[in-house]
C-alpha cells in the first residue's frame, strides 16, 4: 500500500484525491479567509501520477490535529465548513467541487443550502474578492413542502411513506371501488363476458396510458406536495395548473360525498332489512352519512400515520372479502342459490353469457359510462406526494403496479360472476324443470330450471337485477359487506385526504390570491386543517342532497380532465425538446402521451357530454382568469419552452424572407436611460410600435467597462421588470461605453436579431444643450450621424417641459424612504416605556408628532427635511430632524415638478380632438408620413386627424396640392387638408432672426473682426466654434429655420402633435453648436413636436 501513497505536510494521503503542493499558504487548517491579505496563497500544480506512472493518492490527512482515513470515501473536506471553498481537493482555494447544494432552490431548508463563488470571486483580482461561502441565498425560492417536512424530520416525528403504503394501498384502495361489489356483475350481464372485457380493457388503457404519462412527468425532478395539480402546473403552466388543480380539488371533495352515501345506502339497506329504519330511507342516508364523514375526518385530523394505518385495515378486510368470492365460486351450490341464478362453474352459462344482451335502452358507451369510474384513483399516491419518502422513485412503482393488480382482480371477479351465474332468475326453488327435453336453450333450463317468465315479468334475481349477486356467490356473505364498507370507506378517506393536500398545494402557490387563506399547514405534518374543513362542509353539503347521479358524471368528467392534461403535459414537454426535460422513467413515447390525452376526452364525452361541456368550459374559464390575473411565478413550464423554440424558428425563417416594402414598420432603438426616467420618450414609440414593430429601450452606462458591469447587470432585470409591470411592449437592452457616443455605435449595430433589427432611432431632443460640455454636444450630434451612416432613420422628440424625470424620480424616492424611517421611528418611540416627561424618548416622540416627512403641503411644493442620528449625554441614540423652510424658490421648483410630470404623461392618455400637423418638407422615402398614419390607427390617437403642410411655389399652388392629393390617395393615406406652404424662404422677421444670433453669440468666432494672424489663433484653439464663413454659407438654410419656426407658430400652434422633417447637417461643413442652434430654433415654443428623416429608402408603396 505504501507504494501506491503519496505524502502531504507529512500525512500519508487518500488515493481518491488529486495532488497538490502547497507552496506557501498562509491559512491554518479550518481558519476562515481573510480578504484583507494583500497577497493570495500561491499555488503549484504538480502531477497527478507518481514517479512509476501511479496516481498520486492521499490515504489520510491531519485536520485541525487529527488525522483522518479517507479511502475513498467520505473526506473532511466533504463537508460544508466555514471553509468550505479554501478547502477543495484537502487545498486552499474558491473554486469548489460539485456539490447538490449548490443546486437546491435558493429558498430550500431541506438541506445546506449554498452559493458557489461567482464568477467575479473567481475571476477578479484576488484582493476584491469578499465573497463568502455563507452568505444568505441569493434569490427567492419559498421552501415547499418536503422541504419544511425534512427540516422537522430532522428533529423527529414527521411522517414519510414508502413506495408500497403510500403508493400501491391507496391507489388499489381508491380503484377498488363499490363498483367491485355491487356493478361488476351487471356489466357483464348487459355487455357480455366478450364486450365486458373490452369496457375494462379500454378503461385500463386510458388508466394506464395515464400512469406512464405521470411516471415520466414524476421523474424528471423532485415531486412535491399537489399530486395531479403539482404535476401539471410545473409542466404546463399556472394557467393550465391553476384551472385544473382548483377542479380536481372540487372533485375529490365531492367524490367523499359520492362514496358516503354509497356506504350510507348499504347502511340504510341492512337497516330496512332489520326493520329498523330512523326516520325514512332518505334522511338516514343524510344522518348516517354526516356521522361517517364525521369519523373520517378525525381520523384524517387526526395525523397522516392513523390514516395510513386505517387504510392498511380496510385492504385487508378488502382483500379477504375478495378472497371470500372466489373462494364460494368453488363452493357447490344449494337449492336456494341455484333458485337465485348461481350453479358453479358451467361451460353453458359462459358461452350464454359470452354474448352482449343489451336492455332498458343501454349499449355499450352507457354501460362503459357506468363502470369507468370504477377504473379511477390512479392519483391517489400522487395526491399525497409531499408526505413520500422518495415520490420519483414510489409514483411510477406504486401506481403501475396498483393498476396491474386491480386490473387483474377485475377481469378475475367478472369472469368468475359471468361463468357461474345466470343472467335472470326468479329465486323460486319451484321453478326447476322435471325433464330438459321441452327446454328452450338456455344454460338455465339445462342445468334443470325455467326462468322463462323473465322474459315476460320482472325478475329479482340473476346478472341483470340483482346487485347483491356477490354476496349471495361468497362463502360467507357478510365478509362480503363488509367489503363495500371497506371500499367506500377507504376510497372517501383517500379523497378527504387529497382534496386538502391538492388544494393546500394551490393555496400556496397564490395563484387565487383569495384563497391564500387555506395555505397555511398545521402541526408536524404541516397538515391543511382549514382545507379539511372546507372538504368538510362541501361533502356534508352534498351529502345532505342525497342524490348524487347527476353529478357523479361531472366527477368523473373532472377527473378524466386531470388525466388528459396529465397526458398532454408529458406530450408538450416531449415536444418541447427542452434541454430540462430528462425522465428518469424512460417507458414513455410523446405520441402515445398525445392519444392518451385525445383518449381522455373522448372518453369524457362518451361519459357524459354535457358534463364534458361543462367541464369544459369551467376550465376554460378559469384558464382565462389566471392568464389575465399574470400570477408572479416562474416553473420553467414547457410553454415556455414551446414559445422560445417556435419564436426561435421563427425568426430563422424570417431571415431567409427578403424585406419588402410593404411589410416596413418602425422598428425603433430608444434612447431612454433607465425607460422610467423619459417615459414621454417612451410613450411615442410605443404608440407606433406597440403590435407593429419591435420596441428596445436602451441605457448607455458611461464609465470604465469594469466598473459599469455590476450596474449593468443589475439594470437588466429592474428594468425589463419596469417594462412588463407597465404594460410596455419593449425590450430592455444596456451598455457601457467610455462616452455616450461609443454605447450608442455598440447599440446601433449589435442590436437586433436576424430580420428582426431597429431601423430607426428615437432620441429625446438634447434641451440643456447650451449648459453642455463641448465634448457632450459632440458625442450628441455624433450619435445622428452615426445613425445616418448605419442606414437608420431618426426620429427626435421635443416637449417644452424636457424629457428626463430621473431628478422627481431621485426625490420621490427618497421621499417614501423617509417616510418609512418616519414610521419606524413612531413605532420604536411609541414601543418605548421611560419614565423621563420631556428627555429622551418621550421628547422626541412630542417633536415627532410636529412635522410630516415628505408630505405635499400644496400643488406641486414638498416639504424637505434633514435626519440625522446623535447620542445624546446619556449615551442613547436618537433622531434629529429639522425641517426646512418653504423659500418661493421652493415652491417654484415644485411647480416645474408638477408641469413637468404631467407633461411626462402625456401621451399615456388618449388624446382628444385635434390635429396631428404634418410638415413633410423633404421626400424621406415616407417615414415622415407612415409615422402619423399608425398613430391616428391606435385608440388613443384615434381622435385626431392628419394635416399635411408642404412647401411649394406661390404660382403652383393648385397643381402642388392636386399632386399631393393624389399621392396620399394612392397612398391611402387618410387626412382632412393640405397647405402649400410658399413662403417658406422668405426672410424671417428682425426679432426672430435677432433671437437666433443671440442664441449663436456665445459660439461664434468673429475672425472677421479680427487681424488674420489673431483670428487663426483663436480658431486653433477653439475649432469648434461658428465662423463668420459657415455662417454665410448656411445663411439661406439657417433663415429657413428661423422662418419655419415662424410659419409653426402660426398654422400649428394648437395641433396636438406637430411632425416636421429633421434637417441634415453635413459632415464636415456643419458645426456642432450651429446645427443644435438649427434644431432649438426650429422646435420652440411649440407643442410637443418629433422631427423626423427616414433613410431615404421608400417604406411607402401604392402597388398591391
Amino acid at each position: 500500500m505504501d507504494k501506491y501513497s503519496t505524502v502531504l505536510d507529512g500525512q500519508i494521503q487518500s488515493p481518491t484525491r488529486f495532488q497538490v503542493k502547497r507552496v506557501n499558504d498562509r491559512l491554518k487548517p479550518g481558519s476562515s479567509f481573510c480578504a484583507a491579505e494583500d497577497e493570495p496563497p500561491h499555488y503549484e500544480e504538480t502531477s497527478f501520477a507518481d514517479g512509476n506512472g501511479h496516481r498520486g493518492v492521499y490515504h489520510n490527512a491531519s485536520y485541525n490535529g487529527e488525522t483522518k482515513n479517507s479511502d475513498g470515501g467520505f473526506h473532511q473536506y466533504d463537508s460544508i465548513s466555514n471553509a468550505y471553498y479554501q478547502h477543495t481537493f484537502g487545498h486552499n482555494t474558491l473554486d469548489p467541487v460539485p456539490k447538490i447544494d449548490f443546486y437546491r432552490n435558493p429558498g430550500s431548508v431541506s438541506g445546506a443550502t449554498h452559493n458557489r463563488p461567482s464568477l467575479e470571486e473567481l475571476h477578479e483580482e484576488f484582493q476584491k474578492v469578499r465573497g463568502t461561502a455563507d452568505g444568505p441565498p441569493s434569490g427567492d425560492g419559498v421552501p415547499g413542502d418536503e422541504e419544511t417536512g425534512e427540516q422537522v424530520a430532522a428533529k423527529g416525528g414527521f411522517v414519510k411513506f414508502g413506495w408500497v403504503k403510500g403508493v400501491l394501498v391507496r391507489c388499489m384502495l381508491n380503484i377498488w371501488g363499490v363498483m367491485l361489489f355491487i356493478r361488476l356483475s351487471w356489466v357483464f350481464g348487459q355487455a357480455g363476458i366478450g364486450l365486458g372485457i373490452v369496457v375494462i380493457m379500454l378503461s385500463v388503457v386510458v388508466t394506464t396510458l395515464t400512469g406512464i404519462s405521470m411516471s415520466a412527468i414524476c421523474t424528471n425532478g423532485v415531486v412535491r406536495g399537489g399530486g395531479a395539480y403539482y404535476l401539471i402546473s410545473r409542466s404546463l403552466g399556472p394557467e393550465f395548473g391553476g384551472s385544473i388543480g382548483l377542479i380536481f380539488a372540487f372533485a375529490n371533495a365531492v367524490a367523499v360525498a359520492m362514496y358516503v352515501v354509497g356506504f350510507a345506502e348499504t347502511v340504510v339497506d341492512l337497516l330496512k332489512d332489520n326493520d329498523a329504519i330512523m326516520v325514512d330511507q332518505v334522511n338516514d342516508i343524510r344522518i348516517v352519512g354526516c356521522i361517517t364523514v364525521a369519523l373520517l375526518l378525525g381520523i384524517s385530523v387526526a395525523g397522516m400515520e392513523w390514516e395510513a394505518k386505517a387504510q392498511v385495515l380496510l385492504l385487508i378486510i378488502l382483500l379477504v372479502a375478495i378472497a371470500n368470492f372466489f373462494v364460494g365460486t368453488v363452493i357447490p351450490s344449494n337449492k336456494d342459490k341455484e333458485s337465485r341464478g348461481f350453479f358453479n362453474y358451467h361451460g353453458s352459462i359462459f358461452a350464454e353469457n359470452f354474448d352482449l344482451d343489451f336492455r332498458d335502452g343501454e349499449n355499450f358507451f352507457s354501460v362503459f359510462a357506468i363502470f369507468f369510474p370504477a377504473a379511477t384513483g390512479i392519483l391517489a399516491g400522487a395526491n399525497i406526494s409531499g408526505d413520500l419518502e422518495d415520490p420519483q422513485d414510489a409514483l411510477p412503482k406504486g401506481t403501475m403496479l396498483a393498476i396491474l393488480l386491480t386490473t387483474i382482480a377485475y377481469l378475475g371477479v367478472a369472469v368468475c360472476v359471468a361463468s357461474t351465474v345466470v343472467r335472470d332468475a326468479t329465486g323460486s326453488i319451484n321453478d326447476t324443470l322435471r325433464s330438459t327435453l321441452n327446454c328452450n336453450g338456455s344454460a338455465a333450463c339445462i342445468l334443470g330450471y325455467d326462468f322463462s317468465s323473465c322474459k315476460t315479468q320482472p325478475c329479482q334475481y340473476g346478472l341483470m337485477n340483482n346487485f347483491q349477486v356477490m354476496t349471495m356467490v361468497s362463502g360467507f356473505g357478510p365478509l362480503i359487506t363488509a367489503g363495500i364498507f371497506s371500499a367506500t370507506l377507504s376510497s372517501a378517506l383517500a379523497s378527504l385526504v387529497s382534496a386538502p393536500k391538492v388544494f393546500q398545494a394551490l393555496c400556496k402557490d397564490n395563484i387565487y390570491k383569495a384563497l391564500h387563506f387555506f395555505a397555511k399547514g398545521h402541526g408536524k405534518n404541516n397538515e391543511p386543517l382549514r382545507g379539511y374543513i372546507l372538504t368538510f362542509i362541501i361533502a356534508v353539503a352534498f351529502i345532505l342532497i342525497a342524490e348524487l347521479n347527476t353529478i357523479a358524471p361531472i366527477i368523473s368528467n373532472f377527473f378524466l380532465a386531470s388525466y388528459a392534461l396529465i397526458n398532454f403535459s408529458c406530450f408538450h414537454a416531449s415536444y418541447a425538446k427542452s434541454p430540462g426535460w430528462r425522465p428518469g422513467y424512460k417507458y414513455y413515447n410523446m405520441w402515445v402521451a398525445l392519444f392518451g390525452a385525445v383518449l381522455c376526452c373522448a372518453v369524457m364525452f362518451v361519459i357524459n357530454w354535457w358534463a364534458a361541456l361543462i367541464t369544459y368550459t369551467i376550465e376554460i374559464f378559469l384558464y382565462i382568469y389566471v392568464t389575465v390575473k399574470k400570477p408572479e411565478v416562474n416553473w420553467g413550464s414547457s410553454t415556455q419552452a414551446v414559445k422560445y423554440v417556435n419564436a426561435l424558428n421563427e425568426a430563422l425563417m424570417l431571415s431567409g424572407v427578403d424585406d419588402h416594402i410593404k411589410n416596413f414598420r418602425p422598428q425603433c432603438l430608444v434612447l431612454t436611460g433607465a425607460p422610467k426616467t423619459r417615459p414621454a420618450l417612451l410613450d411615442i414609440a410605443h404608440s407606433f410600435t406597440k403590435n407593429y414593430g419591435m420596441c428596445l429601450s436602451c441605457q448607455v452606462f458611461i464609465g470604465p467597462r469594469k466598473a459599469m458591469v455590476k450596474e449593468i447587470n443589475r439594470s437588466l432585470e429592474k428594468n425589463q421588470a419596469w417594462l412588463n409591470k407597465n404594460k410596455r411592449k419593449a425590450f430592455y437592452a444596456a451598455v457601457t461605453g467610455d462616452n455616450f457616443r461609443d454605447g450608442v455605435r455598440s447599440l446601433l449595430q449589435a442590436s437586433g436579431l436576424g430580420r428582426m433589427k431597429p431601423n430607426t432611432l428615437v432620441i429625446g431632443f438634447k434641451k440643456d444643450w447650451r449648459k453642455a460640455t463641448l465634448l457632450d454636444i459632440q458625442h450628441y450630434i455624433g450619435v445622428l450621424h452615426d445613425a445616418f451612416d448605419f442606414d437608420y432613420g431618426v426620429v427626435m422628440l421635443r416637449i417644452s417641459q424636457g424629457l428626463d424625470i430621473s431628478h422627481f424620480l431621485q426625490v420621490q424616492e427618497e421621499i417614501n424612504r423617509l417616510e418609512l424611517e418616519r414610521q419606524a421611528l413612531e413605532a420604536a418611540i411609541k414601543n418605548e416605556e421611560l419614565n423621563a416627561g420631556s428627555g429622551g424618548i418621550r421628547g422626541l416622540f412630542k417633536r415627532a408628532q410636529t412635522f410630516k416627512i415628505s408630505k405635499p403641503e400644496a400643488k406641486g411644493t414638498f416639504m424637505v427635511m434633514d435626519l440625522w442620528l446623535q447620542r445624546d449625554i446619556h449615551g442613547v441614540f436618537c433622531f434629529i430632524v429639522a425641517p426646512s423652510i418653504n423659500t418661493a424658490q421652493t415652491a417654484h421648483m415644485g411647480e416645474f415638478n408638477q408641469r413637468l410630470v404631467e407633461a411626462s404623461a402625456q401621451f399615456k392618455k388618449k388624446q382628444g380632438k385635434g390635429t396631428i400637423d404634418v410638415w413633410w418638407l423633404f421626400d424621406d422615402g415616407g417615414l415622415t408620413l407612415l409615422i402619423p398614419h399608425i398613430l391616428t390607427s391606435r385608440k388613443k390617437w384615434r381622435d385626431c386627424k392628419i394635416r399635411v403642410f408642404i412647401g411649394g411655389k406661390a404660382n403652383r399652388i393648385d397643381e402642388d396640392k392636386a399632386a399631393m392629393v393624389s399621392l396620399l390617395s394612392k397612398f391611402r393615406i387618410e387626412f382632412v387638408d393640405i397647405h402649400i406652404v410658399a413662403d417658406i424662404n422668405t426672410k424671417p422677421n428682425k426679432e426672430s432672426w435677432k433671437s437666433f444670433e443671440e442664441a449663436i453669440e456665445p459660439y461664434r468666432l468673429h475672425e472677421n473682426d479680427k487681424d488674420a494672424a489673431a483670428a487663426e489663433t483663436v480658431k486653433k484653439e477653439s475649432p469648434w466654434k461658428i465662423t463668420d464663413s459657415e455662417l454665410e454659407m448656411f445663411k439661406e438654410k439657417t433663415y429657413r429655420q428661423v422662418r419655419l419656426n415662424e410659419l409653426l407658430q402660426e398654422n400649428s400652434r394648437a395641433a396636438n402633435l406637430i411632425i416636421l422633417s429633421l434637417p441634415i447637417a453635413r459632415k464636415g461643413s456643419v458645426s456642432d453648436h450651429l446645427y443644435m442652434a438649427w434644431l432649438d430654433t426650429l422646435t420652440k415654443n411649440l407643442p410637443p413636436t418629433m422631427l423626423i428623416r427616414g433613410n431615404h429608402k421608400s417604406v411607402l408603396t401604392f402597388y398591391s
